[in-house]
C-alpha cells in the first residue's frame, strides 16, 4: 500500500507538471529534467511529504549531491549538475508555497538554503569551451558517409539537412516531406506538425554552406517519392524497420513510414559518422553554433546578421550572440594579435566602421 505522503507528493507533482507545461510553456525535455531533480530530492528525504520541508532537508540534499558520483563517469557530479538540480528544487518549492495545503506549512526563507555557495555557483556558471565543428569538417564527414542502401542514404541526407537548416533535433525527427521546398531552398517549420521550440512557426531558408548538402537532400527526397512511393505527408527521415535475422537477433532491413519517436537515433547517426572519419562527436545542436560562427564571418551589415539570426528562429539578434556567439579561443587570439600590429586602415575606413558599429548597437537595443 502506498504511503500517504507519497500519494500527496504524486498529486502535487501532477499539478506542477501541468503548471510547467501550460503556464510556464516549458518543453517536455525541460520538464523531464525538473522531475529528475525532484525525484533525487525525494530519494534523499525517503519520500517525505513535501509539506514537511525544512531548511535541513535542503542542506542535506546539497551535501548529498556534492558527494555523489556519476554512474557514467565515476567522478563526482559536476557543480553545474548540482546547481541545476538545486535550482529545480528551489523553483518547485517556490511554487509549493503558493498552493493550498503548503503555504502555511513551508517557511519561504527555508527555500533559500538550496542556494550553493558563491564559489560553487561561480564554478557551476563558468563557461566551458564548446565543441563546435568547422564547415570543412562537416563537409569531409558528409562526403565520406556511405550511401549504398536506403538507410545510409537517409543518414547522409539527415546530416545534410541539419547543416542546411540548423534545425533542432526535435524538429528534424518530426519533419515531413511537404515541409521542404527544394526549389525555394526552404524548410517551413510548421508547429502544427513539426516539434519546434515553444511551438513557434517560421520559415528557414537553406544556409549558404556549399552545393553538396543541397544535392544530397534533393536526391534523397526524389528517391523517397519516385522509388519508394512516399507522399508529401510522410516523414522526411523515416524510422528504421527492424526484423529478426536467422540468429533471431534484430537487424535493420529497411524503412517504415513512421517518424522517430525522439531524437536519440539522430544523435547516434552523427556519432557514428564523425567516428568513421576520425573526428570527435559533434552533436546535431552544435551545428547551430557552427552556423552562427559562419554568419559572423559572412555577414557584412547588421541587417544581414539579423536575417541570419532570424533564419535560426531567433526573434532577437541578441539571442544569437548570447546563446551561440561567444568569441571562440582561436578568434580571441587572432583579434588580440591584430590589435598588437600597426593599424593598416585609413582614418576614413575606421570612421565608417565606427558608424556601422553604432548602427548595429542601435539595432540590438531595439530588439
Amino acid at each position: 500500500m502506498m504511503k500517504k505522503s507519497s500519494t500527496n507528493n504524486a498529486r502535487i507533482l501532477h499539478d506542477y507538471i501541468k503548471y510547467l507545461r501550460d503556464a510556464k510553456r516549458q518543453d517536455d525535455s525541460t520538464i523531464d529534467g525538473a522531475m529528475k531533480s525532484i525525484n533525487r530530492f525525494e530519494e534523499c528525504t525517503d519520500y517525505s511529504d513535501f509539506s514537511k520541508f525544512k531548511a535541513k532537508h535542503a542542506i542535506g540534499f546539497k551535501r548529498s549531491l556534492l558527494a555523489k558520483k556519476s554512474i557514467v563517469t565515476g567522478e563526482k557530479l559536476s557543480k553545474a549538475t548540482v546547481h541545476t538540480a538545486t535550482r529545480h528544487l528551489k523553483m518547485f518549492f517556490q511554487y509549493l508555497v503558493t498552493q493550498k495545503g503548503y503555504r502555511a506549512k513551508i517557511n519561504y526563507s527555508d527555500i533559500e538554503y538550496f542556494n550553493l555557495s558563491e564559489k560553487d555557483t561561480r564554478i557551476a556558471n563558468a563557461k566551458r569551451k564548446r565543441n563546435v565543428a568547422k564547415i570543412e569538417q562537416i563537409m569531409q564527414t558528409l562526403e565520406a558517409m556511405p550511401c549504398s542502401n536506403e538507410i545510409e542514404m537517409r543518414d547522409r541526407a539527415l546530416m545534410a539537412f541539419v547543416i542546411l537548416t540548423g534545425a533542432r533535433d526535435g524538429a528534424v525527427a518530426s519533419v515531413k516531406i511537404k515541409h521542404v521546398d527544394i526549389v525555394e531552398q526552404s524548410f517551413y517549420q510548421d508547429a502544427r506538425d513539426v516539434n519546434t521550440k515553444f511551438s513557434k512557426t517560421f520559415t528557414t531558408y537553406f544556409f549558404p554552406v556549399g552545393e553538396l548538402p543541397s544535392k544530397v537532400l534533393s536526391e534523397w527526397i526524389e528517391h523517397l517519392i519516385r522509388e519508394l512511393g512516399y507522399s508529401q505527408n510522410d516523414p522526411l527521415f523515416p524510422k528504421t524497420k527492424l526484423a529478426h535475422n536467422k540468429n533471431q537477433q534484430f537487424e535493420a532491413v529497411g524503412l517504415l513510414k513512421e517518424h522517430w519517436s525522439n531524437a536519440s537515433p539522430i544523435r547516434k547517426v552523427f556519432k557514428q559518422a564523425f567516428e568513421a572519419v576520425g573526428l570527435p562527436y559533434f552533436n546535431p545542436h552544435s551545428f547551430r553554433n557552427t552556423l552562427v560562427r559562419l554568419g559572423e564571418n559572412l555577414c557584412r551589415t547588421p541587417e544581414e546578421f539579423k536575417a541570419w539570426s532570424q533564419n535560426l528562429g531567433h526573434e532577437s539578434v541578441l539571442t544569437s550572440f548570447y546563446s551561440y556567439g561567444d568569441v571562440p579561443d582561436y578568434k580571441q587570439a587572432e583579434l588580440l594579435r591584430k590589435l598588437a600590429m600597426p593599424a593598416e586602415k585609413s582614418s576614413s575606413d575606421m570612421e565608417e566602421q565606427f558608424k556601422q558599429f553604432m548602427k548595429f548597437q542601435q539595432m540590438m537595443a531595439k530588439n
